[in-house]
């Protein structure tokens, strides 16, 4: 029989495509923003689409709607926890959404919850109550630590996981022991996409100096990708034989190759960046 599953907070739909792949039936899946509805919608025409703040639904009524659930998944909205917000003023509102996995929990009680988040969080002053809020339920928690590289996606991006059971402490995870995979392997060779020149006038000149630090490292003959909006010292630049950088919903990066006509660049497309997260080439995806 398979796990019936809820998604909270289910976005484009990834962690229920994961859930899926592992055997999981996506029961329903809620979130505010309509464009993601749309799209978790049309790939999972079998589940309850709920487009609407998860604040504003009553667990009892989903529950005499959907029935009983095996395993709750849900990605609370991080961008209020994460470094990448630097000095920004975090929404303590935002983050405060994570308590609504545990009050669906309360409810429902599956055997299992997932809730994923950026490491961050556990440097959050809720983050004990959180804790507790499961634990007073029942709940024994795993906490980990997963890079998505480990598992064969071609994108580094280092997410903590609280693992909650009713029947005992999770296992640990382990790793596959997969191959690292590149940015390189999911870039468009074929040309579809149209390059400019990278010393286009008009082009900024932050941009310049970081592929300039590029080449000084690697070579001129050498491609490789521009980073935007890094923070971590990396000089703005990346190899392609690594994985990519962590995607966010900011353009940030741009491909750059030598050519005859000196070097071409182009920002990397959805196609590409969708690849790199890990979603199939079959499906609606963004």
């Amino acid at each position: 029989m398979k796990v019936r599953t809820l998604d909270l907070f289910h976005g484009a739909g990834g962690s229920s495509l994961g859930a899926q792949a592992a055997g999981a039936r996506i029961v329903a899946g809620i979130d505010l923003w309509s464009i993601a509805s749309d799209c978790y919608r049309r790939n999972f025409p079998r589940a309850r689409t709920f487009n609407a703040d998860i604040e504003d639904i009553s667990p009892e009524e989903l529950h005499r709607q959907i029935g009983n659930v095996d395993l709750i998944i849900g990605s609370p909205e991080c961008t209020n926890h994460t470094c990448a917000k630097g000095g920004a003023e975090r929404s303590e509102e935002s983050r405060l959404t994570a308590f609504e996995v545990a009050r669906f929990a309360a409810e429902f009680m599956p055997e299992l919850i997932v809730l994923e988040n950026v490491v961050h969080m556990q440097s959050w002053d809720a983050y004990p109550q959180l804790i507790n809020d499961f634990q007073k339920l029942g709940y024994q928690i795993k906490v980990e630590k997963l890079n998505a590289m480990d598992f064969g996606v071609p994108q580094s991006r280092r997410r903590l996981f609280l693992i909650c059971s009713l029947s005992g402490m999770p296992d640990p995870i382990v790793l596959p022991g997969s191959e690292v995979v590149s940015a390189g392997s999911i870039i468009d060779p074929n040309g579809r996409y149209s390059f400019t020149p990278l010393l286009s006038p008009g082009r900024a000149l932050p941009t310049i100096e970081r592929a300039k630090r590029a080449m000084a490292e690697i070579g001129e003959e050498e491609h490789f990708l521009i980073v935007y909006y890094g923070t971590d010292q990396s000089g703005g630049w990346q190899s392609v034989d690594r994985p990519l950088r962590t995607i966010t919903t900011l353009d940030r990066f741009a491909y750059v190759r030598p050519s005859p006509d000196g070097h071409m660049m182009r920002m990397l497309q959805p196609e590409e960046l969708k690849l790199a997260m890990g979603f199939p080439s079959f499906g609606i995806w963004p």
